[in-house]
């Protein structure tokens, strides 16, 4: 939720930059930056009583008074903020975290779902519904993540989120899939680190544990995940003798060249699409080395690194420059 609201309180700030005086912005963004919530708190509510309709003070002011925990006086503001006419989803995704923070999960659920009315394609708010249902134990979170990924692919977190709940379950697809998409939209926090990790989980103790890959497939699995699952256990026997970084990179690399030749037509994926440009590149190993390496065996990449420092480089500048999103229509859950 801490992340979150780094999210909304950048996006606040811009807004804010542009619907109300710059003065009494740039003074709240200070304050709001350097954590002295109290004065953040006093400027903001002297300006918002001389504009009271002021939307970005609004949101300002409620987002400050979170920080300062004083969630009771941020509920008052609450209701003016959500039937502004600007309203806009993070006023929503603000309002909810204010009603997760008190407990009050009935009037969190019923926010949420009145946000998704209004607005059906917001990533944000599909994954923060999710969250709050599966704090719940209620394991209709995952259809919220799942839509939210439908309706919003190029939103990081309800991939992030997937991913955890998949690794849980037996099926072997949507961990990788959705785990190695989040990796790439958000390569440098520590939650991609982590996931990188679970990748290599997901591998060793779930896509080879058994011989037969199809096996505990869940009935109904999609298509997409059928073709996936073909396609690696054409290249399970390189697996017999164990699982690294190395073995990963031959596995992963006959099975992108397999599915470019059987199914990309049919199945047009980002994903593996940057995958295959990064073997025209001559990049893919050190990608590979990149994403398991570490967690596999860390001296080890620091050797292959050494040995390999031009390629390495190489690799890392081209990730710095790059913007990794998923595109609209390419949804086969």
């Amino acid at each position: 939720m801490k992340r979150s609201f780094l999210v909304l309180l950048a996006a606040a700030l811009s807004f804010g930059a542009r619907a109300q005086d710059p003065s009494v912005q740039e003074t709240a963004r200070t304050f709001l930056r350097s954590g002295d919530f109290d004065n953040a708190v006093l400027v903001l509510t002297r300006a918002l009583q001389q504009d009271p309709k002021n939307y970005g003070l609004q949101k300002d002011l409620t987002m400050a008074l979170f920080y300062k925990r004083d969630y009771t006086k941020a509920l008052d503001i609450i209701p003016m903020m959500l039937d502004h006419k600007e309203v806009d989803p993070s006023a929503f995704q603000i309002a909810g975290n204010i009603y997760r923070a008190l407990e009050r999960a009935k009037d969190a659920d019923k926010l949420y779902r009145k946000a998704l009315d209004k607005f059906p394609k917001s990533g944000p708010l599909y994954s923060e519904y999710g969250e709050l249902l599966w704090a719940r134990k209620d394991f209709d979170a995952i259809r919220q993540w799942e839509k939210g990924i439908k309706a919003d692919p190029a939103y990081a977190g309800n991939y992030y989120n997937a991913a955890l709940y998949y690794y849980h379950t037996k099926d072997k697809v949507w961990a990788l899939v959705y785990g190695e998409i989040f990796v790439n939209m958000e390569s440098l926090s520590e939650r991609a680190t982590a996931m990188r990790g679970l990748l290599l989980s997901a591998y060793k103790e779930k896509l080879f544990a058994d011989a037969d890959i199809m096996k505990d497939q869940p009935k109904g699995s999609s298509e997409f995940a059928r073709a996936f699952l073909e396609s690696m256990g054409k290249q399970s026997s390189l697996v017999n003798a164990g699982v690294n970084a190395d073995v990963l990179t031959m596995v992963r690399t006959r099975f992108i060249l397999d599915w470019s030749r059987n199914y990309a037509q049919k199945f047009p994926f980002k994903l593996f699409e940057f995958q295959q440009q990064l073997l025209r590149e001559g990049l893919f190993e050190a990608y590979n080395q990149w994403l398991f390496g570490t967690g596999d065996n860390l001296p080890a990449f620091d050797t292959w690194a050494r040995n390999h420092s031009a390629e390495y480089e190489k690799f890392t500048n081209f990730q710095k420059g790059r913007v990794f999103r998923m595109p609209p229509g390419q949804y086969y859950q």
